[in-house]
Parts: structure tokens; C-alpha cells; sequence
């Protein structure tokens, strides 16, 4: 069955433009992460896939490592695009990164100049893209000097392999400093991908939002529900062993206090007339600076849940104070 694309899908997602550039990306990004590599089948993937784009999500985030095996994430979104969306390539925006270990040996991972370049040849190749939107610095490479990194991500917008560059990961004073060199070269820095929630806010606390504002550069956060925290799952409770991202591991030194927090907050989604996790989503974007949310899902239930916040993203200061005095 041939594909045709909702036609109304540009009247369901709110859009965000990306600092001052010319890049604009839906309120919600669709991350693959691990969740429609080789564990899905291909028939499930392209149905979550396509659904997303039909309600208005355009931009897709992938990652060299992502799958759970390398690089399965990407071909499975490769897949996808080559059958059906294609002829929608001017309207997508597809991001990748590289920097996590990506194939054997000591070349398979950071972010020197031979890695860069051939992490994003291979996902090219695995994405059937002549060039990718956005290519991130997936993590900080303590061991290859900036400006190499900075010149290698210069070189693959130069060659026409990407638009866009940022970075992901990147602490403030990290950020800051692949900020300069990028302005010095000229190269499209357009900002960071990271562990952004109501439960992990140190991209506020950091400075890492006002380096970003300052650098005409965006944040776009990932892991919006900390793992599934954000929900109404864990309400009566959360496991000592369950696994988070290592940027919210810091929840389980207190669990009885992170369960009243949980407890507090759904109170006030209840009242909001949302879900809780519909609300942790709308709260990320009460600030112009945060672009764009990335959030995956492993069925369509699980997408079209996800998505429901955009109903109602206006919060009252009362509200906002409310959510600050919850999380302390």
C-alpha cells in the first residue's frame, strides 16, 4: 500500500523555531534510541514512524549507537524512508550523532576527525540520505582536542553531509567553549541535546539554558519523563533497583521524598486536567529557549499518549510556582 501523508498533520503540533537560525522543529522530536531498532519488527516501526509524522512530528533523532545493536535504529528509520517518506524529504528533519562506541576498535568512538567523518558516511548510508539536518557531537571526547572536533563537524556542513551542527551532552562550560570556535569558523551551531525534566533541572541550574540563549543556540531535551518516573506508574512506589538514565540516577538517594514529589505534581496535572506525564512535557516548554522535546514510543497508543500535552501548554504563575515549590 502506497503512503500518503495526513494531510491536516501541520494542525496538530505546535512549532519552535531554534534561536534566531532558520531551522524550525515540531514541540516533539521522535527519538528511535532503543526502542524500534532490531528488537521491533519492521512492520510496528513503520507504523509508529509514520503515525508520528502524520500528527505533525517532522523531525526524527537517530544515533550512530542506537538500536540496541549499532546502527540498527538507523536502518530501521532508513527502511522507512526509502519506502515511504521520501517524498517528504524536504519536509523532514533528520538529525544523527556520533561518539558513543559505534564499531570495533579505538576508532569506533569520540570525536577526533577519521571517527566523525566515518560515523556519519556509515549512517548516511545505513539512513539512504545524501545529507543529514542536524549531525551532534554525542558526547564530550576528553582526549581530542576541541578545535578538531569543532573543524571535523565544519568540514561535513561544508561538504554538504549536514546543515546543522551541535552537540550533545555538553556541560556549560563545554558548550561554551565548542560555542566560540564554531563562531569563529561559521559553522551552524544551532545547541545541545540533553537529559532535560522536572527531575533533573540542571540545565537550569548550571547556566547551561543562558550559554545557550547567549550563543544563539537552542536546547533539545531528551528523557522528558526521566524514564518513565514522570508518570503515574510509580506513584504507590519506586523499585531500589529500577534503571534510569545515569542523568537521573540521583533520584534514588531519596526515594521516599522523589514519591511524594510524584505524589504532589500528579495532583496538581489532575487539576491542570492532564496527565502527569502530559504536564512534565508541557512544563519543559515554557521556556523559548528549550526547542523541542525528543520522546519515543513502541506503539501508537504509547505516541498519540505522548502527544496529548500539546492540548494545553499554557501554565498560570501560580502554577509555575507551585512546580518549583513541589521539586524544591
Amino acid at each position: 500500500m502506497v503512503y500518503a501523508a495526513d494531510e491536516q498533520r501541520y494542525e496538530k503540533m505546535p512549532y519552535r523555531r531554534v534561536a534566531d537560525s532558520g531551522l524550525i522543529l515540531p514541540a516533539v522530536s521522535f527519538g528511535l534510541w532503543r526502542g524500534l531498532g532490531d528488537q521491533k519488527p519492521l512492520a510496528n516501526s513503520r507504523e509508529v514512524i509514520l503515525k508520528a509524522f502524520d500528527n505533525g512530528i517532522f523531525s526524527f533523532d537517530n544515533a550512530s549507537n542506537y538500536g540496541p545493536s549499532n546502527g540498527t535504529a538507523e536502518e530501521t528509520f532508513g527502511a522507512v524512508y526509502e519506502k515511504d517518506l521520501k517524498p517528504y524529504r524536504d519536509e523532514l528533519i533528520i538529525t544523527t550523532k556520533a561518539g558513543y562506541h559505534m564499531w570495533p576498535g579505538p576508532l569506533g568512538e569520540f570525536s577526533g576527525k577519521k571517527t566523525l567523518v566515518a560515523a556519519l558516511d556509515l549512517s548516511l548510508r545505513r539512513m539512504h540520505l545524501d545529507y543529514v539536518d542536524v549531525f551532534y557531537a554525542h558526547r564530550w571526547d576528553p582526549n581530542t582536542n576541541l578545535r578538531e572536533t569543532a573543524e571535523a563537524m565544519d568540514l561535513l556542513v561544508r561538504q554538504g553531509k549536514a546543515l546543522y551542527v551541535g552537540v550533545s551532552n555538553y556541560t556549560t562550560e563545554q558548550t561554551a567553549a565548542i560555542a566560540k570556535i564554531f563562531a569563529e569558523l561559521h559553522t551552524p551551531f544551532i545547541g545541545n541535546q540533553v537529559s532535560y525534566n522536572m527531575l533533573n533541572r540542571d540545565a537550569e541550574t548550571t547556566g547551561l539554558l543562558d550559554t545557550l540563549g547567549e550563543n544563539h543556540a537552542s536546547l533539545i531535551a531528551y528523557g522528558p519523563l526521566a524514564e518513565g518516573l514522570l508518570t503515574d506508574r510509580y506513584l504507590d512506589g519506586i523499585p531500589a533497583d529500577i534503571a534510569v538514565h545515569r542523568s537521573n540516577d540521583f533520584i534514588k538517594a531519596d526515594i521516599p521524598a522523589a514519591v511524594r514529589k510524584l505524589n504532589r505534581l500528579n495532583d496538581l496535572a489532575a487539576q491542570r486536567g492532564q496527565s502527569l506525564n502530559q504536564m512534565a512535557m508541557a512544563w519543559l516548554l515554557r521556556d523559548n529557549r528549550v526547542a523541542s522535546i525528543v520522546t519515543g514510543a513502541t506503539s501508537v497508543e504509547h505516541l498519540l499518549d505522548n502527544i496529548k500535552f500539546t492540548a494545553n501548554m499554557d501554565f498560570t504563575e501560580a502554577e509555575l510556582g507551585q512546580i518549583d515549590a513541589i521539586l524544591g
